[in-house]
């Protein structure tokens, strides 16, 4: 697979994650906030407006190597806690918050399945 399709394969996931969680009635506050090395794919605003989520989206196409979510692993998780720092600090923000994982399968190019992870992981 080409860089290329592998990116608008994120991001078409992206597209797909952003799309689900305004139906479900969460608020889009941000898309892609980068701090230093960290990247976070969605913050958004849970329904009710009093919790912060920051989303991580994995997306694949096809359904071969386990879950998507399967590859936010340690690491992962830490670099978006300490981004998610970063982006609190710069709203200056200190309340509730939730790690998700939306992982989203595509089947040439078509939403094949997607599934919300709530509460993902804990900050450490």
């Amino acid at each position: 697979m080409s860089n290329t399709s592998h990116l608008d394969t994120g991001r078409r996931g992206e597209d797909i994650a952003a799309e689900f969680l305004e139906q479900k009635g969460y608020r889009i506050a941000v898309r892609n906030f980068r701090a230093g090395k960290g990247e976070i794919d969605l913050i958004v605003w849970t329904a009710s407006g009093d919790q912060l989520v920051f989303v991580e989206v994995k997306t694949r196409s096809g359904d071969g190597f386990g879950g998507p979510e399967e590859a936010v692993n340690k690491r992962k998780q830490r670099v978006m806690v300490r981004t998610a720092g970063e982006y609190m600090d710069s709203i200056n923000y200190d309340w509730e918050i939730r790690f998700d994982i939306i992982a989203v399968i595509l089947q040439n190019g078509r939403l094949l399945t997607i599934r919300h992870i709530e509460d993902a992981f804990f900050p450490r």
